[in-house]
């Protein structure tokens, strides 16, 4: 019954930013670590960044000073806050987290960043 919803996927320019949010359900939200992950087009699926369940973030190279993590326990939520977007971070977004000893995912939100 795990279940994560993804939202806040779009088109933006360069430079621009974007803030995606990530709904869970079906577990204990506050006692679980949270990871983003993205996948561009023909690409393998990559570590965007984590937050542990005392809020310690930690960030791909790629995206570290860029990206911000952060979590809601009163309301389930991850967020993933993207500034200074690049065509480089143009993917599909997904929210994760490993419950029981398996990964759960969401169902991804698209963000492309392009002039």
């Amino acid at each position: 019954q795990v279940q994560l919803v993804e939202s806040g996927g779009g088109l933006v320019q360069p430079g621009g930013s974007l803030r995606l949010s990530c709904a869970a359900s079906g577990f204990t939200f506050s006692s679980y670590a949270m990871s983003w992950y993205r996948q561009a087009p023909g690409k393998e699926r990559d570590l965007v960044g984590s937050i542990s369940v005392a809020g310690t973030t930690t960030y791909a190279d790629s995206v570290k000073g860029r990206f911000t993590i952060s979590r809601d326990n009163t309301k389930n939520m991850v967020y993933l806050q993207m500034n200074s977007l690049k065509p480089e971070d143009t993917a599909v977004y997904y929210c994760n987290v490993k419950w029981r000893t398996r990964a759960y995912w969401g169902q991804g939100t698209q963000v492309t960043v392009s002039s």
